[in-house]
């Protein structure tokens, strides 16, 4: 088979990652190929020309490091191997040569909030309060009657604090109580993080995703969080009951995003981009931690990931916080990168395609991803239109869902492995897989889907190519937002190119719209055209 390539850089695309589109690999459901049901390394190097055929920049491969698998690898037990399960350093360097020779950049996932409970350095710390690490993670004595020195909870339900005899202490965790906290406040610490990223860096990696970042430093006082103000949102789970106000995004958090960029310089252009985890209040952190030239390059913005809606008021509303403007201080504003799917969120095409025509609403979605302001990132099976499987309660995997059932959404129904081929196994395992493969998204397979030009992967992949070649989708500026109902338009510009883009995010035909005569139409789904807009469509239109 000859070698699929990215197309080559345009001199207008200042930076390989901005405006790029972005392939996320969830390891454990990609393609396993030693029959052990778990996905692997070597599964996503055989794969390597499907993933370029999509027309995407680069690919962000979840975690993959050695891990007692509680979270299923954001349980991080040694930061600089790759875990048995998942393979060898060997099949690690061979998959990011594969990638390059195709021309596409490898970004991996980074831990610094946590590690496992079975880290070396954890193991040493709770050992005793005298040795080398015993300050790595976060350590407080009880409260006079014995109870937790605060009243921060976990994410995944319960205190944030977890009594260990040994020390006769308590040691701060803010998801699993497998989940140790790292003490990121030292620079001792911090120097071990950044010596783990320095140990990819050298292999050749092109970028991290930093997860869960505005955890890594709380509060010096360990104060008390404040009740949160309603707000409408269901309630399901201690940790939502509060302000996260003093458990996480720690101004002391900036100076070590500083470290990390610095490191990152050493190496070029180095592609970096914060997971910051909360509501709105979570952008001005998200800001604070890209802004200027010595911090991050971008942040993943959380606006569509969990949105029970896909509304015109949705995408005014993430667009509006990031204008591309220069903040308060003259620094240049970070570039946001947005997903309409995670392996932690339920499957988009679930969420928002209720009562939808299923087919023209995905094409519409990926029109949209595709003319917003920023990197896009695709979740596997996206491509294919997969939706959010059921996983019955005894097949459980995710620790959030066992524990909080059934008032959780299960991450595992946006987990289960890539259909390959409609076969029973799904193509993806000659063995028993991990997660279940409904049939309704086997017969999405990737194999049938190949077969038919008028699939929903061959329109993704028209997509990412019309975006590949368009500097005003890839870097321009958004403008000119306005709704009209269900309708959602806006301008992209970049130099002399304008592309006016309108969508019907709605059951019925948008109002008539007079075309200027030198409109033409760049791309259109669900057959809208210069003036008609359709249910569920998109049109992207050159304007002179």
């Amino acid at each position: 088979m000859p070698l699929v390539t990215h197309p080559d850089t345009p001199e207008w695309w200042p930076q390989w990652w901005q405006g790029a589109a972005i392939y996320q690999i969830y390891p454990r459901s990609f393609l396993d190929t030693n029959g052990d049901g778990v996905g692997d390394l070597p599964g996503i190097t055989a794969k390597m020309d499907y993933i370029a055929e999509l027309g995407v920049d680069a690919i962000w491969i979840s975690p993959f490091f050695p891990s007692p698998m509680a979270d299923f690898g954001y349980d991080v037990a040694e930061y600089c191997d790759v875990d048995p399960l998942f393979g060898t350093l060997a099949d690690f360097d061979a998959l990011l040569a594969a990638a390059h020779a195709r021309g596409l950049k490898v970004i991996i996932d980074q831990v610094y909030a946590h590690t496992a409970i079975t880290h070396a350095w954890f193991t040493e710390s709770r050992a005793d309060r005298t040795n080398a690490r015993h300050d790595w993670y976060v350590w407080s004595d009880p409260r006079p009657d014995g109870t937790p020195p605060n009243n921060w909870q976990s994410v995944f339900g319960g205190p944030a604090w977890t009594w260990d005899g040994r020390r006769r202490q308590y040691y701060l965790h803010t998801f699993l109580k497998e989940q140790p906290q790292l003490n990121v406040r030292l620079p001792v610490v911090q120097d071990a993080l950044l010596g783990a990223a320095r140990f990819w860096l050298e292999r050749g990696v092109d970028g991290f995703r930093l997860d869960a970042l505005n955890h890594s430093i709380g509060d010096a006082e360990l104060r008390d969080n404040p009740p949160a103000q309603e707000d409408g949102h269901p309630r399901n789970r201690p940790f939502d009951f509060q302000d996260k106000l003093y458990s996480q995004s720690q101004p002391e958090v900036v100076g070590f995003v500083e470290r990390i960029r610095a490191l990152c310089n050493e190496f070029g252009v180095v592609f970096t981009v914060a997971e910051v985890g909360g509501g709105s209040e979570a952008v001005p952190v998200m800001q604070s931690y890209t802004a200027g030239d010595a911090r991050l390059n971008s942040a993943y913005g959380f606006d569509f990931l969990y949105a029970p809606a896909l509304t015109p008021a949705l995408v005014a509303q993430a667009m509006a916080a990031w204008p591309g403007l220069p903040d308060a201080e003259g620094r240049s504003e970070g570039w946001p990168s947005w997903a309409f799917e995670n392996h932690d969120a339920p499957r988009a095409i679930s969420r928002w395609g209720e009562g939808a025509d299923r087919d023209a609403f995905a094409r519409m979605k990926v029109v949209l991803l595709a003319a917003l302001r920023g990197n896009v990132i695709l979740y596997q099976g996206e491509e294919l239109g997969l939706e959010q499987d059921e996983i019955p309660f005894e097949l459980l995997q995710d620790p959030e869902a066992i524990a909080n059932w059934p008032l959780t959404l299960s991450r595992d129904g946006a987990r289960t492995p890539l259909p390959w081929s409609a076969a029973p196994g799904g193509g993806f395992t000659t063995g028993n897989p991990w997660l279940p493969l409904s049939p309704e998204n086997r017969a999405r397979s990737v194999e049938s889907q190949l077969a038919d030009p008028a699939s929903l992967l061959a329109f993704t992949r028209a997509v990412l190519a019309m975006r590949c070649t368009t500097p005003a989708l890839r870097l321009g500026a958004l403008s000119e937002l306005a709704i009209e109902g269900q309708t959602l338009e806006f301008a992209r510009t970049h130099g002399d190119s304008r592309i006016l883009c309108r969508f019907n995010l709605g059951h019925e035909p948008a109002p008539h719209r007079a075309s200027e005569p030198h409109d033409r139409i760049l791309f259109a789904s669900g057959g809208a055209g210069l003036d008609g807009l359709p249910a569920w469509s998109a049109v992207l239109i050159e304007q002179a």
